[in-house]
């Protein structure tokens, strides 16, 4: 990297001199005899090992009344009642070692580290692999024992990298409506996810959760945080009011899976054995799972890390403060060798014991491209690894410290060139020119009030902006899409910027049929979904984005009601020719690499309409409210790969048509087709109702574009 200084920040001094250990037996392993705990820990004076019956003292008092209690300061003289304690020898490169004969799966521990100056910190064991709960003490786990009947079967689905559709979720919000179908005590849980059968308000008419992702046709979910995080009090009932919501990028143990998802938090082996039923649930559908990771920074700076090495973790500037490129208080210094090897090691470990599928990193722009590499280079090593995905956010909240003359380049977008092209990245430069800009509510975008000013990025956007300064080594790693958690939905920003002040009935897309209040923004989200999942690259989507999913503009709801948070299943019952035009839309690219990978022929026009072909199929966007017409003649360029074969002027059939009133080929056969739950706004019949318009046609060599609607067109094969 020697052509690149490195990426700009505030200055930081020089990485700590310390040793770098390459052994992989950090943190606590079992072995039928007992279990060995290996720390690093190269500044400190000694380490002592304390071992406990529970995973709190709340849960010892109420099984033992005369146990003590543990307050977690950082004195050593503090004694919360361990039942043995044991210190530890130093061994090689800074670490720390113990071997207990006769301790195994389920004892908790924790350390006091102790320092030359005569401070000492208690601390969990950051290389740990289970927790008690509330993350506070480790948890000794032999992990075959939480392996599920069956388990040593599951594989990951195989996925063509065509056919990749990312739908993204929270664990909580899949499940907790109760209308979901899920019963009670699983709502909200990892347990959700294995019920395959679920509808709304169990009545069979409407599939939910797992059954309804199926019918949607996506191949992907994407978790929002599961590692174990720390705004969440777990020792509450998930139905206590004081229990609150969180979205969980506030890594506490980012290698134990987050208690509060799990049926019992107190005992650390449930909530690892419940995560894999998760994922082997998602997997049995065919589906992968992708792991929203954290490792950009840490739920506090006062953290297991720096507790056991003081100063190492986080990123410092030169006056001794805290970095804050991620506007949470703190940098991980992803940079500093230890920490690079605790990042890659932490991937791989959920990659191996967990079944992983992807990773989505959380401000990837604040990891160093090293780091990232490194990511890729390990996975790719292990059993089936390369098919394992890796994307980010190319950006970070602010500027972060960097020492000058380390020339670290960062992963945010100026880094992209010096990433692996199987390293993907979300493409906000679409999102923003479809919907309007992510920081300016009411600002308009192409379907939103400023088609004119946008329609060239748009015919950018469909070629994954090939050609253009945006554009990246692999067409694999540009992520399409115009919402995700971050923000407002895509439904709530077509509300602020189409009616400036929206009204509670927009909200609720209570009248969506055509002419109706609703209408408008319907056709909107009908247009932006079109955009996505017909242009080059790998789509994805919030859960609930195809059925209009609001949270009545608030547009941060990482601790919002869990009620806000929620998917709501009727709602998406109610406007279920929404859902079925993305699952046509999701089945017009499955099978049809064109649409992932190939080029974009753009037929130039000089008004808002975007038209391009792509393989045997064309596509048109229609943004206004009047008809368009599209020469076929236009349509006879010689296509990429020295294609020269004419096309016959009339030879194009309408394939699918999303615009009001029209019958939707492909959407017709979507079997979504259920009541409306007695409520207005059912939008347009997609199964074949009679009085809908038949699709348009070809006449004297001009194809009809309708108001409002995206129309794909194929055209015919001669021999």
């Amino acid at each position: 990297m020697a052509q690149y200084a490195g990426t700009p920040a505030e200055p930081a001094p020089p990485c700590p001199d310390l040793p770098v250990y390459a052994g992989d037996d950090l943190g606590a392993r079992p072995d039928p005899a007992g279990t060995t705990f290996r720390v690093w820990a190269p500044t400190a004076s000694g380490v002592t090992l304390r071992l406990f019956r529970y995973g709190s003292d709340a849960e010892a008092a109420a099984e033992e009344p005369e146990a003590s209690v543990d307050n977690d300061t950082t004195s050593a003289g503090d004694r919360p009642g361990p039942f043995a304690s044991h210190e530890l020898t130093p061994g090689p490169a800074g670490t720390w070692m113990a071997r207990c004969d006769g301790v195994g799966h389920g004892v908790y521990y924790d350390y006091l580290v102790r320092f030359p100056d005569g401070t000492a910190h208690r601390t969990a064991d950051p290389w740990a692999r289970a927790a008690g709960v509330n993350g506070r003490r480790s948890m000794v786990v032999d992990l075959a024992r939480t392996d599920p009947d069956g388990w040593e079967s599951d594989r990951r689905p195989h996925v063509a990298s065509h056919d990749l559709v990312i739908w993204e979720t929270h664990v909580g919000d899949f499940s907790d409506d109760m209308h979901s179908g899920v019963p009670f005590e699983h709502r909200g849980t990892y347990l959700a996810f294995t019920y395959d059968d679920t509808s709304v308000d169990g009545e069979g008419a409407f599939p939910t959760c797992v059954a309804y992702l199926k019918h949607l046709g996506v191949t992907a979910v994407q978790l929002m945080p599961f590692y174990d995080y720390g705004s969440i009090d777990e020792s509450l009932a998930r139905d206590d009011p004081r229990h609150g919501f969180n979205w969980g990028y506030d890594p506490l143990n980012v290698n134990v899976p987050e208690g509060s998802y799990s049926t019992d938090p107190f005992h650390g082996e449930v909530r690892i054995r419940e995560c894999k039923r998760m994922i082997q649930a998602l997997h049995a559908a065919g589906i992968k799972v992708i792991m929203d990771v954290v490792y950009n920074h840490m739920f506090s700076a006062d953290n297991w890390l720096e507790r056991m090495v003081p100063g190492y973790a986080l990123r410092r500037r030169v006056d001794g403060a805290l970095a804050d490129g991620s506007g949470c208080g703190n940098d991980v210094a992803t940079e500093h060798p230890m920490m690079r090897r605790y990042i890659v090691d932490s991937v791989v470990y959920w990659a191996s014991e967990y079944h992983i599928d992807g990773f989505r990193f959380d401000l990837m722009g604040l990891i160093d491209v090293d780091t990232m590499n490194a990511i890729r280079t390990a996975l790719d090593e292990l059993p089936g690894g390369a098919t394992v995905l890796m994307h980010g956010e190319p950006w970070a909240a602010r500027e972060t410290a960097l020492d000058p003359a380390a020339g670290v380049v960062l992963a945010d977008k100026r880094g992209l060139p010096y990433l692996s092209p199987r390293i993907g990245a979300f493409c906000d430069t679409t999102r923003d020119a479809v919907r309007g800009h992510i920081f300016f509510h009411k600002e308009p975008g192409y379907l939103s009030g400023a088609a004119a000013d946008y329609a060239d990025d748009i015919r950018h956007a469909a070629d994954a902006w090939r050609g253009t300064p945006h554009e990246t080594a692999s067409v694999a790693q540009v992520i399409q899409y115009v919402s995700a958690h971050d923000d407002l939905t895509l439904w709530d920003k077509l509300c602020a910027a189409m009616r400036r002040l929206p009204a509670e009935a927009d909200y609720a897309a209570d009248d969506v049929d055509a002419g109706g209040r609703c209408a408008d923004l319907m056709a909107a989200n009908r247009l932006a979904a079109g955009i996505v999942f017909t242009a080059a690259g790998v789509p994805f989507l919030l859960s609930g984005e195809e059925f209009a999913r609001t949270k009545h503009g608030d547009s941060d709801s990482y601790r919002s009601p869990a009620s806000l948070n929620r998917l709501d299943w009727r709602r998406a019952r109610r406007l279920h020719a929404l859902v079925a035009h993305y699952a046509a839309l999701i089945r017009l690219r499955r099978g049809n690499p064109a649409y992932f990978g190939g080029a974009r022929t753009i037929v130039p026009r000089d008004d808002e309409t975007v038209v391009f072909r792509v393989g045997d199929d064309c596509v048109a966007v229609n943004p206004v409210g009047e008809t368009r017409l599209q020469s076929t003649v236009a349509l006879e360029t010689p296509a990429p790969y020295d294609e020269v074969a004419k096309i016959a002027p009339d030879d194009w059939r309408c394939l699918y048509c999303a615009a009001d009133g029209f019958a939707s080929g492909p959407a017709a056969a979507s079997g979504w087709g259920v009541p409306s739950d007695g409520a207005s706004g059912s939008d347009a019949s997609p199964d074949g109702d009679a009085a809908a318009l038949p699709l348009p046609s070809v006449e004297d060599r001009a194809m009809p574009l309708p108001p409002y609607s995206i129309t794909v067109w194929r055209r015919g094969r001669h021999g």
